[in-house]
């Protein structure tokens, strides 16, 4: 296990989003001794103010999610993800896409079982006769009728058996897309979070600058006074003085912004914000990271799953073609002639019935290569995903540890571009320095926070996008202890409605001499690596 180092020195955390020490958890933590406590406040720990239960909420919503006051702000990064997991509106779509699959398996699992049908029938009938002979005679009357129709399948030859398949495929697929959406939102959520720390740094940092320019212009108009500074001098700190202010402006607008999306992403504002935690990533290395992906990647199962749905299909067209065996009954009640209703016909018949195409101009068949393309279609873009999956953990692997790096390189130029420019303002009262040399060394000092900052944030959103590329930015990791969100309770409570006691039986007499519904496709792709071709279970 291997998680993000950052190593600073804490006397420029004020430069940075949050201090790093290299301890030997290997996370990132906070710095007591910096800066950054002061502008960010202490964490409160008190508990979320209780709210009345929102009924938009799903029933499956836990009682403590239930008790959480959006209007409340966040303070911690542990309760910004439950609150993102539990009401972020894409997530709560996706997941009643993922119920709504659900009830695909009970529909493909009840055409196992009997259907029976009605009809009702009230019919009015006028006859008017004319004869050859000019003689005409009218007669009219009704007709009542009632039928009922007992199906009950046999066996299909694999049709019912593939709908079945098909059907558990796509709540695969669903289930991936699921955690992909999950994932995504996490990401998200960290990005909001980390972003207004940078842009709170970044507005404090732009604070500390007009403070520097500031005194130093008091200092300049000092001298001025006494003819120890020139009047080129005086003009030179003024402009740097008002780019200062606007350079604050402009920090403070990114704050805001960055708080209007922390709000859109959350749900709620940011409090007093905390440093969060470190992101321990399950890799070592990148080829094992590549091999974490093979296994966790949403967008890899997702591929699978979509290949299993759609070679099912195919197997339903294929035995589309084939006859089936049914179990038919049918009652019929009426009247036998509309002219009097006194006399009625009921009937009663029972059969098995095999029914299967002769002749259809070539559809069936057809309709069968049509669905052998789109699942070859569907083969190919595993090794599409697969590809994509390895390009992207090997461009968020190197750039989590250029950004690492970048990390401790800044950190020493921001003490080195400090201390250049204390000697100057030294060097400056004792002659030995312009006031252009002392503006030059501040520019220096801002730029290099600046970049020191931004680079701290990035670093650990990388790590994060890094996490998100392996598959592995859960949330049971992120937010241990947390109620968490089960797709397999619904299912569960939908598998088996209107099950039979021969259900299964026919399920597994109708499965016979198909293939196994949960093999996976081997690798076709040529430029994969050799580890790629041994693709991991569902």
């Amino acid at each position: 296990m291997t998680s993000l180092r950052l190593k600073g020195p804490g006397l420029l955390v004020a430069a940075g989003v949050f201090a790093a020490a290299q301890g030997a958890s290997g996370q990132i933590v906070p710095n007591p001794g910096g800066l950054l406590s002061d502008l960010v406040g202490p964490v409160d720990d008190r508990a979320d103010t209780k709210a009345p239960f929102d009924p938009s909420l799903p029933r499956d919503t836990p009682d403590a999610v239930k008790a959480i006051d959006l209007a409340a702000p966040v303070t911690n990064l542990h309760d910004t993800l439950v609150r993102a997991y539990w009401f972020n509106p894409q997530l709560l779509a996706e997941r009643a896409t993922m119920r709504s699959s659900d009830y695909t398996l009970p529909q493909a699992r009840a055409a196992f079982g009997p259907s029976i049908d009605y009809s009702f029938g009230l019919n009015w009938q006028h006859d008017n006769v004319d004869s050859t002979f000019g003689k005409s005679f009218t007669e009219s009357g009704r007709t009542t009728t009632a039928a009922a129709v007992l199906r009950q399948p046999l066996f299909t030859f694999g049709k019912l058996a593939a709908n079945e398949r098909s059907a558990r495929a796509q709540i695969a697929f669903e289930r991936a897309r699921l955690r992909d959406t999950e994932q995504q939102v996490l990401l998200d959520t960290i990005s909001a979070y980390v972003g207004v720390l940078r842009d709170r740094a970044g507005l404090q940092i732009a604070t500390d600058n007009l403070g520097i320019l500031e005194q130093e212009l008091s200092d300049v108009q000092a001298r001025y006074q006494v003819r120890e500074s020139t009047e080129a001098d005086l003009q030179q700190v003024r402009s740097q003085v008002g780019t200062a202010r606007a350079d604050m402006r402009a920090a403070q607008a990114a704050l805001d912004a960055s708080e209007a999306s922390f709000r859109s992403a959350i749900g709620s504002p940011p409090g007093e914000l905390a440093p969060p935690d470190g992101l321990p990533v399950p890799a070592a290395s990148l080829a094992s990271a590549q091999d974490v992906a093979q296994q966790n990647s949403p967008v890899i199962a997702a591929s699978r799953a979509r290949e299993q749905a759609s070679r099912a299909a195919a197997d339903a067209a294929k035995a589309a073609r084939l006859p089936r065996v049914d179990l038919q009954g049918r009652a019929n009640f009426g009247t036998t002639t509309p002219y009097n209703n006194h006399l009625r016909d009921n009937s009663y018949q029972a059969g098995v019935v095999l029914t299967g195409p002769i002749f259809d101009s070539g559809v069936l068949g057809a309709r069968q290569k049509q669905a052998e393309a789109a699942n070859d279609a569907d083969w190919r873009l595993i090794d599409r995903a697969l590809r994509d999956t390895q390009a992207e953990v090997t461009t968020a692997w190197s750039a989590r540890d250029a950004s690492v790096a970048s990390v401790g390189d800044l950190a020493d130029a921001v003490e080195s571009a400090r201390q250049a420019y204390e000697g100057a303002l030294v060097q400056q009262k004792a002659g030995f320095r312009t006031t252009l040399d002392v503006l030059i060394l501040a520019r220096d000092l801002l730029t290099v926070r600046r970049s020191y900052n931004s680079d701290v944030a990035d670093a650990y959103l990388n790590q994060a996008r890094l996490l998100r590329a392996i598959g592995s930015l859960d949330y049971a990791d992120l937010a241990p202890g947390a109620p968490m969100h089960d797709p397999t309770r619904h299912l569960e409570k939908v598998d088996g409605w209107g099950d039979l006691p021969w259900t299964p039986v026919l399920e597994a007499i109708d499965g016979l001499g198909w293939p196994q519904p949960n093999k996976v496709r081997p690798v076709r792709d040529p430029a994969l690596a050799p580890t790629s071709q041994q693709p991991a279970g569902n």
